[in-house]
């Protein structure tokens, strides 16, 4: 089975999902390369938005632990941490609309990849947190730079320091989840963007470019640098270790 696929819809979304169910769709080195090449995909001018969603009842459990778990040090933490972080920074400056669907719950990267995306609307009954924190880490694939910028500092602050997992209501109503949807994630997605598929892409992006614009003038990339680097410290701490090993004894 392959780790994600990639679909372009007569409208002009391409779909990036994830197809890992068996793990929560947690993301793998596969992952990650196929979102880039979904990200590469949307240079061409016949796409005019991209959606990330996953399969099953998950829309993304974080980095795979089964396989991140070997990596003990700093600095073979921020490899990954900053391979994922750059293709999160990449997805946030897109010049053109990005939606994540949440298919179901998103917790810890899931969280960060969600909130690389403009807009995120969520089915009913789906829940998502980033529990980084109860991990002993901090968000490290720039999600927490990411969310400041999307939600007032109080609401990103509280959801980054409490790791609580919260409804689909509870996140609509802070402003992190700009929808909740019955029903079939692809038709949610489409009614979603309808009005904004309907008008030009070079329109869509000179709008889009207004937001990049101010992203780059505030530094956010340099600032993601500085959480990846924070993050890979706390990574070899033997909190994170302990609980990363409470963690698989749980299952």
């Amino acid at each position: 089975m392959d780790s994600y696929t990639i679909n372009m819809e007569s409208n002009g979304i391409l779909i990036f999902t994830i197809n890992r169910p068996e793990k929560r769709n947690a993301v793998d080195y596969k992952v990650m390369d196929g979102l880039l090449e979904a990200i590469k995909l949307c240079e061409d001018d016949k796409v005019k938005a991209l959606a990330v969603t996953g399969t099953g009842k998950a829309f993304c459990s974080g980095g795979d632990l089964s396989i991140f778990h070997g990596l003990i040090t700093a600095e073979e933490a921020r490899g990954m941490l900053s391979k994922m972080a750059g293709i999160l920074y990449r997805l946030m400056m897109l010049p053109k609309p990005t939606v994540a669907v949440l298919n179901g719950t998103a917790v810890g990267g899931g969280c960060e990849l969600a909130s690389a995306c403009d807009f995120r609307i969520a089915k009913r009954g789906a829940k998502a947190g980033f529990i980084q924190a109860g991990l002993g880490i901090t968000t490290g694939w720039g999600g927490g730079t990411i969310l400041l910028e999307r939600l007032p500092a109080p609401k990103a602050l509280s959801m980054l320091a409490d790791g609580m997992i919260l409804s689909s209501e509870e996140l609509e109503n802070i402003g992190f989840i700009d929808r909740v949807f019955d029903g079939g994630p692809a038709n949610a997605c489409n009614a979603f963007l309808e009005n904004i598929l309907k008008k030009d892409t070079d329109v869509l992006k000179a709008y889009k470019n207004i937001l990049i614009r101010k992203w780059v003038s505030s530094s956010v990339k340099e600032r993601i640098e500085e959480e990846v680097n924070q993050c890979a410290i706390l990574w070899e701490s033997d909190a994170h270790h302990q609980k990363v090993a409470e963690f698989f004894n749980k299952k």
